[in-house]
């Protein structure tokens, strides 16, 4: 069985040996950093399996580390906050975070959150939606047989999607699986990252893959939908 790896980034020497001893407990291995600087370079040299960090460290920003490690690493950032705070949220979803844990916190929910960011990131073979084919476990998306570069999130989101073609997700739905955060946070990002990939797969010859259904939520079309050209020479 392998046994993941978290980094800790946390300059609160108390907070940093909690978490160091609940993570070891729960069966995990630990490298720990007590500056951003520090948890950049022990996740450039080790790879960890995911990050947990602090926002309020003395030399970077939560987000900016996560924005930093995003630009390179393809796994997951959980921050640790004790600012409640709306925007705050947003900004740090943006970064890239996939989820955030508010101080002070409960071991038990800290390690379920951080069971549901491997649980995604397990993998389940491929899926195939019409001319669309995602490679989970590559986390590759080809459409046509042409590459569509997502993000991490976007690619997250449209494997949620395609796993049930015409079933309508709504936004709490989606936070929950992808977020773990209130619906009221994650709405404008929720938009943004659809509106991303919509444009990406339009890129590709994909139009209309992903409907939205007003005031309800959002689906992948279970077969894909024909381009403008292809209607236009079809209907002639």
């Amino acid at each position: 069985m392998t046994i993941s790896t978290i980094l800790i980034v946390e300059d609160d020497p108390d907070i940093a040996r909690l978490l160091d001893f609940t993570l070891r407990d729960a069966g995990y291995r630990t490298l720990t950093a007590h500056t951003g600087l520090l948890g950049l370079t022990l996740a450039r040299q080790h790879t960890p399996d995911l990050v947990l960090v602090d926002l309020g460290l003395p030399d970077f920003t939560g987000d900016e580390v996560a924005r930093r490690l995003r630009a390179t690493h393809d796994l997951p950032i959980v921050i640790l906050t004790a600012v409640d705070d709306v925007d705050r949220k947003i900004n740090l979803l943006s970064a890239g975070a996939n989820d955030f844990v508010t101080k002070p916190f409960h071991a038990d929910e800290l390690l379920a959150r951080i069971r549901v960011q491997f649980r995604h990131r397990a993998g389940n073979g491929c899926i195939d939606v019409g001319a669309l084919h995602l490679d989970v476990d590559a986390r590759l998306c080809t459409l046509k047989g042409c590459e569509v570069s997502l993000s991490p999130r976007e690619f997250d989101l449209l494997c949620l999607l395609a796993r049930t073609p015409g079933r309508i997700f709504t936004r709490p739905e989606i936070v929950r699986e992808l977020w773990q955060a209130e619906v009221r946070v994650a709405d404008n990002v929720i938009d943004v990252h659809l509106s991303n990939v919509r444009g990406k797969l339009r890129h590709k010859g994909g139009y209309g893959l992903i409907r939205t259904v007003r005031g309800v939520g959002f689906a992948m079309r279970p077969q894909e939908v024909p381009t403008p050209s292809t209607a236009a020479s079809g209907a002639a």
